[in-house]
């Protein structure tokens, strides 16, 4: 598969955030990365990946006749199809939380979350993503993350190339299924929607959307992309 060059400033952004520490997702970033050597056997990101596209097709009430990853994306697509970019983060933050058990995620809030100020629960979701997330997003390795107080952990993902956007072909896609519905309110807060550069990233020259508003009109500003 031939890979999409993409811009840098995309992929700068917070990913997961708890107590006073960060997780952050990253592409062409200069910080330090820690390779993570152990991969999960394919069988198991076959079951990653169903089970995140069963859960994906009961939101959306819809599946794509199409297997594997490339239905994923579509359905991933009719997530955002009749609804505002707010609808669709918040059906995108219901599939996250009902990827996990509801008992889960409250003994986490309250047993892991405040070990070290947050610290531990950090370095363990960074390493638990890195190795567990590679089929959806990607090449990844755990690397430094520069904190408020002018330390350093070890909480960062860095993801070499997104799969992710490089199949939806849609930066309003990944922005709105992925990127802002991750932003997790723990701690340290993500930019603001109207200083997010992020979403001011230019629609892909390989968007279908893209592609078909510049042959409806050419005098149409084809840049941002409208689902961003």
């Amino acid at each position: 598969m031939a890979m999409v060059p993409l811009p840098s400033p995309l992929f700068a952004w917070p990913k997961v955030y708890h107590g006073k520490t960060a997780i952050r997702v990253s592409c062409f970033s200069n910080s330090t990365s820690e390779p993570i050597e152990a991969r999960k056997p394919k069988v198991f990101d076959n079951l990653f990946l169903s089970l995140f596209r069963n859960k994906m097709v009961q939101e959306t009430g819809w599946d794509s006749e199409k297997p594997g990853y490339q239905g994923l994306i579509e359905v991933a697509h009719r997530l955002t199809v009749g609804q505002d970019n707010s609808k669709t983060r918040d059906a995108a933050v219901r599939i996250l939380k009902s990827l996990f058990p509801p008992l889960l995620l409250e003994l986490y809030r309250m047993l892991v979350a405040p070990i070290h100020s947050g610290k531990f629960a950090a370095l363990m979701v960074a390493r638990v993503t890195a190795l567990s997330c590679q089929w959806l997003m990607g090449p990844c390795a755990v690397n430094s993350v520069d904190l408020p107080n002018g330390s350093s952990l070890m909480s960062g993902v860095f993801v070499e190339k997104c799969k992710y956007l490089e199949e939806s072909k849609c930066v309003g896609v990944c922005i709105n299924t992925c990127k802002l519905p991750t932003q997790f309110k723990f701690g340290i807060l993500p930019p603001q929607l109207e200083v997010d550069d992020a979403l001011k990233e230019p629609c892909l020259e390989i968007c279908p959307s893209s592609v078909r508003r510049k042959e409806m009109n050419h005098n149409m500003d084809a840049h941002k992309c409208p689902k961003a």
